[in-house]
């Protein structure tokens, strides 16, 4: 009798003690999960609180850079003679922007070209059909195309009127450009940034909120918007040696570097 009463009371100590520690595990549970939601604002089922920041950055900056194309040509009876004669007049060309130390690495040639010119046989139609008139090959022309990148900017304009007098055709494609181009945006990806987190930091204060970190980062429209420019100012200016050109006004204007970024913050 005395053994199946110190038994069951044996059990019941051991129900009240699992009891106690499943009590005290369900308590420790509900305390944790409690202090988890308290402690973030923002924050609903276990949803993160956050806020989205946009900032934007600009540099302005002038271009340091002149790039433009010309072409030398030439008609002839033969391929040869206008081979000479383009060979001739480029030579001078290359020559002068030597003179003028132009890198040989900013010189490039663009296109080098050779195709006949046709005359072509009259014929007195007087019915149907007409028969072909015959192609004649009355010479060929020969054309040298040059890309030129000029890295002071001081030359440009007399080096187009140089080209002119030397006789270069075709001078086309005027533009300016930045040679660091990565070192400014850089600039105005951390003036973004920096924009970013003025705006958040204001936003936070007002909110009665803390930025806790960073939890997603984009950034996009990171370019350069080139200023307008005018290729060739001076009236006088002309090509092919036909007139006596002055040197031709070149405004490179200001170029602007932009970049945008997105910043999204956790808050507390």
């Amino acid at each position: 009798m005395n053994t199946l009463f110190e038994n069951n009371k044996n059990n019941v100590s051991k129900a009240i003690f699992v009891f106690v520690i499943i009590i005290s595990l369900f308590f420790a549970v509900k305390v944790i999960n409690e202090w988890k939601s308290g402690s973030y604002i923002g924050r609903e089922g276990g949803m993160q609180g956050t806020i989205n920041i946009e900032g934007k950055g600009e540099v302005f900056a002038a271009p340091d850079i002149a790039t433009f194309s010309f072409t030398v040509s030439e008609k002839a009876k033969t391929v040869k003679e206008a081979q000479e004669a383009v060979t001739k007049k480029m030579n001078g060309i290359l020559e002068s922007l030597k003179n003028s130390e132009i890198d040989e690495k900013d010189i490039a040639t663009g296109g080098y070209n050779i195709y006949p010119e046709y005359d072509y046989e009259k014929i007195n139609c007087f019915a149907y059909p007409c028969p072909q008139g015959k192609s004649i090959i009355v010479g060929y022309n020969v054309s040298h195309n040059i890309t030129l990148k000029i890295r002071d900017l001081d030359k440009v304009g007399s080096i187009l009127t140089d080209l002119g007098g030397l006789g270069a055709s075709d001078v086309s494609g005027v533009s300016f450009s930045i040679d660091k181009q990565d070192e400014l945006k850089t600039q105005a990806r951390d003036m973004a940034i920096e924009n970013a987190k003025t705006k958040a930091e204001e936003l936070a204060s007002a909110l009665g909120v803390k930025l806790v970190r960073v939890v997603n980062y984009s950034e996009y429209g990171n370019g350069i918007v080139y200023g307008r420019y005018d290729a060739m100012k001076s009236e006088s200016y002309a090509t092919g040696g036909a007139v006596t050109a002055s040197v031709p006004e070149i405004p490179t204007g200001e170029s602007k570097i932009v970049s945008t970024v997105n910043i999204t913050y956790e808050i507390r």
